[in-house]
């Protein structure tokens, strides 16, 4: 896992990143003042620009809290993260941490006799260093909003003098964590080492309305699974100026009184086209790299290449080069198209032997489910043909009882729980397969598709004629029940009933839905599905299983969240903004989940660029059916790519269901004792003997709603992963052992008070 850490102090004379042994600490922030970025000569990840050459280089902020602490005496003894490189020091420390690629991490200064306006930018952007020195002197102005129309997925962040501005981005999957700790804030790009960092204690209320309602941000607020750690929103900045901090959003917000400017379809299509070509362009025109070590390869298998036979010895090392997915559906496919077909070399290495004569093709990986062969033939057979293309080199990866859902429950701990972690082993089994930079579709249905509630905003708009096409749709699909001539009425009913409800009184009802209990199994079929989501708010896959004190906890959320409007009050676009964020942050947790060694995945469909072309499409255009492929066929076809196969952009979710019903029959014992004393019960979120109940439905066929199990699954053993966790995030502390949750601390109970961290820092 990388992530940046830093904090903002509110004075200078604690104990900062420049400290040497026995120097106070003004001689040391001037010493470390003359360093624009980071070096790593030597060897040493902290330079030689902090302190005396050769002397004994520290980092991190002194275990005083202020100068009359008695641990204050004992200031030698820093904070420091474990295994950081230092990329700026006093007086407000900046580090990175984990396996950056030496191009991931770019520094400068506005001017060398001004050492303390400064930029970090961490990730993949496409911006050279002319642009990043044009924003700093812009950013050292206020403006912050430039800062993020570069192609790719980058954290900013910002010094200019004792103000640090931190940046997210615009869907959620590079977050920005805060947290008060020592007379100042301490950020960072992951929650788990903050919450090392002040011992937080978990916060199951958080944990409720993770499983009650994850497409809700008004339950979730701004909190983590950590008490005292919070998270900044997507499209807003952290801005912390000694000490204090404030958070401000850099995006405009549509008004409700006014409509927005009609948009002609054809240019917001190419501004979709640009992005995406541009977010491609900037993966493939950064540095290639190699694995450190390739595995070993015994030699020619009948019917395997290197590829596959890496991928059956589960090696962790990828081939060196660049690839992308190819699962037959329309968002993997056009990624691998566009990357193939940029100028250059898109793909593998020249030499890598990533396959016979591959040369510099791009490497296209497809997943053969042999478990469940059925269902899933055409979308194989659009794979294959795509995948003629002679700028590609196809690999398959065929698994079967091996790689079904839930088949493997041992894996690294995340700095969140999601749902990706009963699927990782099958993920992780496809990936290590790919290349060193890979490609995948994530997030296109989410940015490009329309969330049925923005019928509700064509209302509001006065465009009722382009509401014709999605109901019509939504009656064939309908029409095997015979209930299909009420479809249109009834659609078009709830659609008019949100645009006209408020968003608190949406709320207030979403809160008594809870405290009532009235929570179904969910949607059975498509008409259902999208009369569900016409609400300002709805109870997630999982409800149905919790407790009435952990749904009351929620609703109390609710209630409280009506009170604070969200930044749009148009329904279509606030559960539209929400669904993107959730998706976002669940895509955060499947990186971590499945993560090979020295393979970056990337997801351009998540990028600033492309979540702001995508918004300026108009709504009429986003709820017509099939959009989404109509949109990435006209990208296509603007790039050169005119020929595709036959129902390309159908999608098919059988074969899904089939395979994890498949295998929750395959791990079922291995879950019924998962579930015989689940932490989540010690927490009051569910009762043990009602899941294992579902979980015995579910593997019998009988309904159940699948997503809400494997939410809790996966939520159970994330909870367990981390209660077995040893070890801390941070060296050079005044106690023996820090983590997120001692050893010997039970879970607390909803409606109860959380046990007392065990240090005086908080």
């Amino acid at each position: 896992m990388r992530w940046l850490v830093g904090w903002s102090s509110i004075a200078a004379s604690f104990g900062t990143a420049g400290r040497v042994g026995g120097q106070g600490v003004g001689r040391s922030a001037r010493q470390g003042s003359g360093q624009g970025g980071y070096s790593s000569g030597n060897g040493s990840a902290y330079g030689s620009g902090y302190g005396d050459p050769g002397g004994p280089l520290r980092g991190g902020l002194a275990d005083a809290a202020h100068p009359d602490d008695p641990a204050a005496q004992d200031a030698e003894r820093t904070v420091v993260p474990v295994g950081a490189q230092l990329l700026w020091g006093d007086p407000d420390p900046l580090w990175a941490v984990g396996d950056w690629r030496p191009d991931e991490i770019r520094t400068l200064t506005a001017d060398p006799a001004d050492p303390f306006t400064r930029l970090a930018v961490l990730g993949c952007c496409g911006a050279t260093d002319a642009e990043l020195r044009r924003a700093l002197y812009a950013a050292r102005g206020g403006a912050l909003r430039h800062l993020t129309q570069w192609s790719g997925s980058y954290t900013a962040v910002i010094q200019a003098g004792r103000r640090i501005t931190v940046l997210g981005d615009l869907a959620g999957a590079r977050p920005v964590f805060y947290t008060p700790w020592a007379s100042g804030t301490a950020y960072a790009t992951a929650a788990l080492p903050l919450a090392d960092l002040i011992e937080a204690q978990l916060d199951i209320g958080h944990l409720a309305a993770l499983l009650a309602c994850p497409d809700s941000p008004e339950a979730l607020g701004d909190g983590t699974p950590y008490v005292g750690v919070r998270r900044i929103p997507p499209g807003h900045a952290l801005i912390l100026r000694e000490g204090s901090r404030e958070i401000t959003g850099y995006e405009a917000v549509a008004s409700l009184a006014v409509a927005a400017p009609v948009t002609d379809p054809g240019r917001a299509v190419e501004g979709v086209r640009e992005a995406l070509v541009d977010a491609v362009r900037a993966r493939l025109t950064a540095p290639r790299h190699a694995p450190d070590t390739l595995p070993y390869d015994p030699g020619p298998v009948p019917g395997m290449g290197p590829a596959d036979r890496r991928a059956a010895r589960g090696a962790p090392a990828p081939v060196p080069g660049v690839g992308a997915d190819l699962s037959g559906g329309s968002a993997s496919a056009t990624l691998a198209l566009l990357a193939a077909g940029l100028p250059g070399a898109p793909g593998t290495l020249p030499g890598s032997g990533s396959g016979s004569g591959s040369g510099s093709r791009l490497l296209a990986v497809t997943f053969n489910d042999l478990a469940t062969p059925q269902g899933r033939e055409d979308e194989l057979e659009r794979a294959r043909v795509i995948a003629a293309d002679p700028r590609l080199h196809h690999v398959v990866v065929a698994a079967a009882e091996e790689a079904l859902p839930y088949a493997e429950l041992d894996g690294p701990l995340t700095d969140e729980p999601g749902p990706s972690l009963v699927f990782a082993a099958r993920d992780r089994r496809r990936l290590a397969a790919g290349s060193a930079d890979h490609f995948t579709g994530h997030g296109a249905r989410q940015v490009l598709d329309a969330h049925p509630a923005r019928m509700a905003d064509l209302l509001m708009d006065r465009r009722r004629r382009h509401l014709l096409r999605p109901v019509a749709a939504l009656a064939r699909s309908a029409s095997a029940s015979g209930e299909s001539l009420l479809v249109p009425l009834t659609v078009y009913s709830a659609a008019r009933r949100l645009a006209r409800t408020p968003y608190r009184a949406g709320m207030e009802a979403a809160a008594a839905r809870l405290r009532a209990g009235g929570v179904d199994g969910g949607p059975s079929g498509p008409v259902d599905a999208s009369l569900a989501a016409l609400t300002w708010s709805r109870p997630g896959p999982a409800a149905g299983w919790l407790t009435g004190e952990a749904l009351a906890e929620v609703s109390i959320r609710l209630t409280a969240a009506a009170g604070r409007p969200p930044l749009s009050l148009r329904p279509g676009e606030a559960r539209a903004r929400a669904l993107l964020a959730r998706h976002a942050a669940d895509h955060r947790v499947f990186e971590q989940a499945v993560e090979v060694r020295s393979q970056r995945l990337h997801a351009p469909f998540l990028d600033n660029q492309v979540v702001r072309a995508a918004r300026a499409l108009p709504e009429s255009l986003r709820v017509q059916p099939g959009a989404r492929a109509a949109i990435l066929r006209s990208v296509l076809a603007s790039a050169g790519v005119r020929e595709l196969p036959s129902g390309w952009g159908a999608t098919a979710h059988a074969p899904h269901e089939t395979a994890t019903r498949l295998g929750l029959r395959a791990a079922l014992q291995e879950l019924l004792a998962l579930f015989a004393a689940p932490l989540l019960a010690d927490a009051g979120l569910i009762e043990a003997r009602v899941v294992q109940q579902a979980l015995l439905d579910a593997a019998e066929g009988r309904p159940a709603p699948l997503d809400g199990l494997a939410e809790l699954v996966s939520m159970e053993l994330w909870l367990r992963r981390l209660l077995s966790r040893r070890g801390t995030c941070w060296t050079g502390t005044s106690t023996p052992r820090r983590r997120a949750l001692p050893p010997d601390a039970p879970l607390a109970p909803l409606g109860t008070a959380p046990r007392q961290p065990l240090s005086p820092r908080q």
